[in-house]
């Protein structure tokens, strides 16, 4: 049992009772303000079942969901009543998809019959186990356009699972799973908005962000293009409906969502005079995976449904193609006459009985939020050899018609089983989620398992590796502190849901490719927790779970929380780098004169060095030019330190932009600067040398005002060649030092 569970008597006791009612958070018309509806939330009686997580999970726990969920909804609309949120109000009421199973459709029409006169309504759809019971889902949400109700699908962004239904539900109301107006916007919000506003725009739904509670989440909500809102910002769940509020009428949208027939086969959902081609099964084969490689590069927000006739249509070729369509997309179904509830792990089969129209057709539809195409094609009867049967069809992109024999299909889709754990004797039983099947009867090791991983301080979950989507099956007590979510609100969802924005994609994709191998994974990875989506990193060991025929069947997660180790090591690493930077300063100011930020005389010299040691190697000369300034002493005199210093700067500012990028500067000291001319021809070097001396020395002549006084300056250059002068920077210096001092004083004769 999950930790918030409560005992089965307490929840026999709330629903013998029926101890149960609904508060009503008001729904806004985000560009006018106006209330125009409210959601029932449903709260149990104080205790341990007053919130909705613990009730609905002490519900799952005694296998009573479906009598609570119906409990809820009957305490909503008679609490609406109360409440006097009639019309023009609207009041949302939720549905849990797994409560399909206890007669759905009856179920739904007997709620709609008992409604008060005018009530109107809108069903909302959790995201959580929308693939579970597909079929009861397609013909509850039917049911529910009949009687005049409208749809909405919850926290939608959540799993991509809930993106890939929608144009399946079409619903009138598209609510936004509060992170997205919450958190930091990256590439999975575009993703997600990209979707939603593309549905919306074609069917004129109307977009709700959930979790509004400040002026900053309003921002986000209109940029996303909500035009309702949801929140603490409007008002907590109350009783009754907010006082002073401004109400409205909410408009839901009247195109696209006619009932669809799910008993429809999808060739006849072609439009009238839709042109119909004839072609061999040959080609349609190609056809067909032609559209399967396209869904594979959709990814997981992307619905395949095929027909194969019969089950030996269902080769092992196919069944290759299918698997990688379960490892790359996000749902995917198969159709024939003695077709299994699972043909390939993963796939969800269904059985064509023999008078189902659907027996007769080849149909391959692939639907995603953004493209939309199916193979529609109705056999000829033909007799002769299997691949030149001939068939005719047609080849449809119309969203509208894909959608109608999307629906078509799925509504046919089995329910997918609970997964079975081994009983001590070795029968199979079927497994609340969330338990570990631990019965009487059980042995030793089984018990001590139980209570070992209900006690360990690691997360632990189990994954099922053979469902749609590969949902959690069972989370521990320390998984649910690391997720800060209930067993509950994950269990039925893909782990996912732990992920954000900023988790390193590269590191996920590692773990896909580890899992579609069935290999062993070991990670850190930042994730997130909670409704507040707090980030932590997770230290996880991912390992299979074999069968007897030794497939992949589960994976096993063990979690660790390591944010601390993580943080302490980015600061050791940080630090780190600040000392590099640190030292790396200290060098540069060793090497660099302070003044004009040119290097000095230490840096030249391993500079020239190294230029002497490659002018030996290619065969080039190299320059080397000692510069004095004439005059500068009168000015540092005249003017001041101040004035002088200014000078210097001026003049390696000049020298600067009269040499090459190659060539090297350097203050020696006082007023005396080098040069270093490199990559000289030796044939020419002495007078290139000369030349730039000259230029050197024409641009120093330049006058220069310095404390409003324009004062002069002059340079006595001279110059020592490499390989003619010398082959050492010692000798070299020591000889344009001597020729530039001769320059300065000539001898008098």
């Amino acid at each position: 049992m999950t930790a918030t569970a409560a005992p089965v008597s307490t929840i026999d006791d709330v629903l013998a009772s029926g101890s149960v009612h609904s508060l009503y958070q008001p729904i806004v018309e985000l560009d006018s303000g106006r209330v125009v509806a409210y959601e029932a939330l449903a709260r149990g009686p104080q205790g341990p079942l007053h919130t909705p997580d613990a009730l609905f999970a002490a519900a799952r726990a005694a296998g009573r969901l479906a009598e609570l969920d119906a409990l809820c909804r009957s305490a909503a609309l008679r609490g609406a009543v109360a409440a006097e949120l009639g019309p023009p109000l609207t009041v949302f009421v939720n549905v849990e998809p797994q409560v399909l199973e206890s007669a759905p459709l009856e179920e739904l029409l007997a709620i709609a019959t008992t409604a008060p006169a005018g009530l109107r309504v809108v069903v909302e759809i959790t995201e959580r186990a929308l693939a579970t019971r597909p079929a009861d889902l397609l013909r509850a949400v039917e049911r529910v356009r009949e009687v005049g109700w409208g749809i909405a699908l919850d926290d939608v962004g959540a799993e991509s699972m809930s993106l890939a239904f929608m144009p399946l539900l079409r619903p009138d109301v598209v609510k936004l799973d509060l992170r997205l107006v919450q958190q930091r916007p990256g590439p999975a919000v575009a993703e997600i908005m990209n979707a939603v506003n593309g549905y919306a725009e074609r069917t004129g739904a109307l977009i709700l962000a959930e979790g509004i509670e400040d002026e900053d989440h309003l921002a986000m909500a209109c940029a996303l293009g909500a035009s309702l809102g949801q929140g603490w910002h409007f008002g907590r769940p109350a009783a009754t409906a907010s006082p002073g509020r401004t109400v409205g009428r909410l408009d839901l949208p009247s195109a696209d969502t006619a009932v669809v027939d799910t008993e429809d086969s999808p060739f006849s959902c072609l439009p009238e005079g839709t042109q119909l081609r004839t072609a061999p099964k040959a080609l349609l084969i190609e056809l067909s995976k032609h559209l399967e490689r396209q869904a594979m590069r959709l990814g997981e927000t992307c619905v395949v449904a095929a027909t194969f006739q019969e089950a030996r249509h269902f080769t092992p070729a196919t069944s290759l193609r299918y698997r990688d369509l379960v490892a790359r997309t996000g749902f995917v179904a198969a159709l024939g006459e003695d077709l299994p509830i699972e043909p390939v792990p993963g796939v969800r089969g269904a059985h064509l009985a023999a008078d189902d129209p659907v027996r007769g057709e080849w149909d391959v539809v692939v639907l995603s939020p953004h493209f939309s195409a199916a193979l529609l094609a109705r056999d000829l009867g033909d007799g002769g050899p299997d691949q030149q049967r001939r068939y005719e069809y047609a080849l449809t992109y119309d969203r509208r018609t894909v959608e109608r024999a999307g629906v078509a299909l799925v509504a046919r889709v089995a329910a997918q089983p609970a997964p079975e754990l081994p009983d001590a004797d070795g029968t199979g039983a079927q497994a609340q989620p969330g338990t570990v099947a631990v019965r009487d009867g059980g042995t030793v090791e089984e018990v001590l398992l139980h209570r070992a991983l209900a006690a360990t301080t690691s997360g632990v979950a189990i994954a099922d590796m053979t469902a749609p989507d590969q949902p959690l099956v069972y989370v521990n007590a320390a998984f649910e502190q690391l997720a800060g979510l209930s067993a509950a609100q994950v269990l039925g969802r893909n782990c996912r849901f732990l992920q954000g924005a900023d988790t390193d994609p590269g590191t996920v994709d590692r773990m896909r490719l580890a899992i579609r191998e069935g290999a062993e994974f070991r990670a850190t990875l930042l994730n997130h927790r909670g409704a507040e989506r707090e980030p932590w990193w997770n230290e996880i060991h991912l390992a299979p779970v074999l069968d007897a025929t030794g497939a992949v069947v589960q994976y096993i997660g063990v979690q660790t929380d390591v944010t601390a180790r993580v943080t302490a090591e980015r600061e050791l690493l940080q630090e780190r780098d600040r000392t590099r930077q640190h030292l790396a300063r200290i060098e540069e100011l060793a090497y660099t004169d302070p003044l004009t930020a040119l290097p000095n005389r230490r840096r030249f010299e391993e500079r020239m060095e190294s230029a002497l040691w490659q002018a030996r190697l290619d065969g080039t000369a190299v320059a080397l030019l000692f510069l004095d300034l004439d005059g500068f002493k009168a000015v540092n005199d005249a003017l001041g330190h101040a004035a002088g210093d200014e000078l210097l700067q001026v003049v390696a500012d000049r020298m600067r932009h009269r040499l090459r990028r190659g060539d090297l500067l350097a203050r020696l000291g006082g007023d005396e600067f080098l040069v270093g001319l490199v990559g000289l021809d030796p044939a020419t070097a002495a007078q290139e040398s000369a030349r730039v001396a000259a230029q050197l020395q024409a641009a120093l002549t330049e006058p220069v005002v310095l404390c409003d006084k324009t004062v002069q300056v002059r340079a006595s250059v001279g110059i020592s060649v490499h390989p003619e002068d010398g082959a050492e920077f010692g000798p070299l210096l020591h000889l344009a030092d001597a020729r530039m001092y001769a320059g300065k004083h000539p001898l008098v004769p």
